[in-house]
């Protein structure tokens, strides 16, 4: 059984885009890093992961300094590395040469004691298709108090 305790999911991703496989990867991080995330001060809304000379990045992940620290804490905007075996980079480095394709961030978590990011390579959606998902979503909802309406009388 896998000891992992969540520390943010990105519900923006899975909004925007279609995501097509996940991937779970390391992150590199400084110490007062893992503090601030302990204490969930992270946002994943507008990152991405992208691949820099054979290594994958994830850039615009905003971990806030962490409050007790001194002149060692880190820069909140800084790109950070992902940890993948080089064979898992250029799978993930071909699909994002597909078109439309890129990798986002789903979710950070603890796992075992270390930090995990998982990564969904991901498809844009367009305007039309978030329609037909909120009118799927609202169709469900119906249909759920109908028979929540029907199970009480």
């Amino acid at each position: 059984m896998e000891n992992t305790k969540s520390i943010t999911q990105n519900r923006k991703a899975r909004h925007d885009f279609f995501i097509l496989s996940t991937i779970e990867a390391g992150i590199a991080l400084q110490g007062t890093e893992v503090k601030s995330l302990r204490d969930g001060r992270v946002n994943l809304k507008d990152s991405y992961a992208r691949v820099k000379n054979g290594e994958l990045w994830l850039i615009g992940m905003h971990i806030s300094p962490y409050e007790k620290g001194n002149i060692f804490n880190h820069d909140p905007e800084r790109e950070r590395k992902l940890l993948l075996h080089s064979r898992e980079i250029d799978k993930m480095r071909r699909g994002i040469e597909e078109k439309g394709m890129t990798l986002v961030p789903l979710s950070l978590y603890f796992k075992e004691g270390r930090v995990k990011v998982e990564l969904g390579l991901a498809k844009g959606k367009h305007e039309y298709d978030k329609r037909d998902d909120n009118a799927e979503r609202e169709a469900r909802r119906e249909m759920d108090r109908a028979r929540k309406k029907a199970i009480q009388t």
